[in-house]
């Protein structure tokens, strides 16, 4: 079985309607974006998409919820391969996910002389992917970058934190807050056209507070190459949601494992 990849953001303002629910182009374009870095990991070269089917929207994703899109290569051809997409939407506080849409989409290598290689065969013990970590992938855009086409550190920064607080999110399933970044290293640049590739972890815990380690790894869509990137530990805060003051982590209630 092919490998899956995750997307995972934040339901945000811009990206609603007047009814609070993700747009369905904004869905689309999170399928898509991951369908593009499927490919690309798959056969280490560009593609472009030349269709998807049919996509039905089962269930809204609300303002403030995560969203997880999954993909993994389900058919290839000589030139062309199809990448089966998911998108869920999760409850920060309880946990919950439902089935948003499904899609497949149909892409194409740019390069006429690019082969796509087949699938992978089929492990035959069962065993399936499941990192315990948290694990999300990013696209490097050209208006993420400095003039050197190399991603900004706040950009870099931003992109962890949300992940700090995702994965903080998962494990208390209280409302959390940033309190400190408790330390950023940058050990290599990654560039436009490249992923970053972010795995966040709880490591030491307080009554209220959380430390979630994060490592940021820098990977090429046409070589496959991967490189450590960048490395921070953050402090989330659980709060009440009417007071904003801090509250126990785990416990009262509501309390869930990543």
């Amino acid at each position: 079985m092919a490998k899956e990849t995750h997307l995972i953001d934040l339901v945000f303002p811009g990206e609603t309607n007047h009814h609070g629910t993700l747009f369905g182009g904004a869905a689309l374009a999170y399928m898509d974006k991951l369908a593009y870095i499927v490919a690309a990991r798959h056969a280490l070269t560009d593609f472009v998409t030349a269709s998807c089917d049919q996509i039905d929207f089962a269930a809204p994703a609300h303002l403030g919820e995560i969203v997880e899109v999954t993909g993994r290569v389900v058919r290839t051809g000589r030139r062309s391969l199809t990448v089966q997409t998911d998108l869920e939407a999760e409850s920060l506080h309880t946990g919950q996910r439902r089935l948003c849409s499904q899609g497949r989409f149909h892409l194409v290598t740019a390069d006429p002389a690019a082969l796509v290689p087949p699938l992978p065969a089929a492990d035959p013990a069962g065993a399936t992917d499941s990192p315990p970590l948290l694990r999300m992938v990013e696209l490097v855009f050209p208006d993420q970058c400095s003039h050197r086409h190399v991603l900004f550190g706040g950009y870099a920064q931003a992109v962890m934190g949300k992940a700090a607080f995702v994965a903080a999110t998962r494990f208390c399933g209280k409302t959390v807050v940033m309190a400190a970044s408790r330390g950023m290293d940058f050990i290599a640049p990654v560039r436009v056209g490249e992923i970053m590739e972010v795995t966040a972890s709880v490591g030491e815990r307080g009554r209220s507070s959380m430390v979630v380690d994060v490592v940021a790894t820098g990977e090429n869509l046409q070589t496959g190459q991967r490189w450590p990137a960048a490395r921070g530990s953050y402090t989330m805060v659980a709060i009440d949601d009417d007071s904003g003051r801090p509250r126990p982590a785990r416990g009262e209630g509501g309390e869930r494992q990543s």
